[in-house]
């Protein structure tokens, strides 16, 4: 049996995929998630990828690591160049045995030791590794997949990647990356005014409350979804969360009802689809002939995805069958992990 154990490193969460080849058959093993703010403790990351490589491997050892990361970007780097020197190197210190491949820009896997001479290349990869993978199922579709910081919009032509931007900064410009997620997006970032008492009142701009407050009060989210730190550090309950949304308007459970908070998270939510669907619009106004071909809800916020389409009258792709849920909730990791056991397969690394 050849074993393959996939990264995503970002810069609030480490997620892992754990896959096992065996003659003709594939199949995932496990898949996780692990809070990890890389600003806050960057000297730890080497003992956390031991930890959860610990779950994953109690017995057995991979043959191959495929990896992807994000985390490059967090300010606790003076460069993206620098983020993913740090990050590599972490993982081939780490784990020195298997064979480590790190997915590039251009969509392909390339040696550690290439990867290092070129860091720019590796850079912010994940969503590659998601794109791919769907168009081996869905040949004409548009992705949006939705994690607990950004959104990706990714449009799928003939089976391949049709997109304007590689680099962040690319994709901000083309729609194709909207910075807002399911958990961790200030809710000042979503929003300027909010109804309270039947007016509008401007917000805060302090980090006060995130989106996993809002999905949170509206039931989208159960607490063990809240994978995040709270703004306030009070657990993620019902009630912290209506206090934070609160103070958005700089007032409190004291000065406003249960149902005028909700109101507010209401509304938020219905901005942070708008946000989203602007992103769909900019995208499909490029290639309006994929209004005709299905959307590919996936991500830990994948509902918000699927509400965006439906106020657009998109059609929505059926995955029953195709991937559970835990899957679609660390899908770059666990695409990647698919994409090198091809190549694995094949013998073509």
């Amino acid at each position: 049996m050849t074993q393959i154990l996939a990264w995503d490193i970002g810069g609030a969460n480490i997620k892992a995929a754990r896959l096992a080849l065996q003659g003709d058959q594939t199949g995932l093993v496990q898949a996780l998630s692990r809070p990890f703010e890389i600003w806050r403790e960057k000297d730890h990351l080497p003992e956390v990828l031991s930890e959860i490589y610990l779950q994953l491997f109690a017995t057995g050892k991979p043959q191959a690591l495929a990896v992807t990361m994000t985390a490059e970007l967090s300010d606790v780097f003076a460069t993206k160049r620098d983020g993913v020197t740090f990050i590599l190197e972490s993982i081939r210190n780490g784990f020195p045995e298997p064979a480590i491949y790190v997915l590039s820009l251009s969509g392909q896997f390339m040696p550690v030791r290439e990867a290092l001479a070129h860091p720019l290349d590796c850079a912010a990869t994940n969503w590659l590794a998601s794109a791919q993978w769907i168009a081996r199922k869905f040949p004409e579709c548009l992705i949006v997949d939705v994690g607990s910081t950004t959104t990706d919009i990714l449009p799928i032509l003939d089976g391949k990647l049709n997109v304007v931007g590689r680099t962040d900064m690319e994709r901000l410009a083309s729609g194709e990356l909207v910075f807002t997620g399911v958990l961790r997006t200030n809710l000042a970032a979503i929003v300027q005014t909010v109804p309270v008492a039947g007016r509008y009142c401007r917000v805060a701009s302090e980090y006060f409350a995130v989106s996993g407050d809002v999905h949170l009060i509206l039931g989208h989210l159960h607490p063990q979804d809240y994978t995040c730190a709270t703004p306030d550090g009070q657990p993620p309950s019902l009630a912290s969360a209506r206090r934070r949304v609160a103070r958005l308007v700089c007032a409190d459970t004291e000065m406003l009802s249960a149902g005028e908070i909700d109101e507010i998270a209401d509304y938020i939510y219905a901005r942070q689809v708008s946000q989203i669907r602007e992103g769909l619009s900019q995208v499909l106004s490029r290639l309006p002939g994929l209004r005709r071909s299905p959307v590919v809800a996936v991500g830990s916020g994948m509902f918000l995805g699927l509400a965006a389409a439906k106020s657009m009258n998109l059609t929505i792709a059926d995955l029953a069958g195709t991937w559970n849920r835990k899957e679609l909730e660390v899908f770059p990791c666990v695409s990647a992990a698919h994409l090198l056991a091809e190549q694995w397969t094949d013998r073509s690394l």
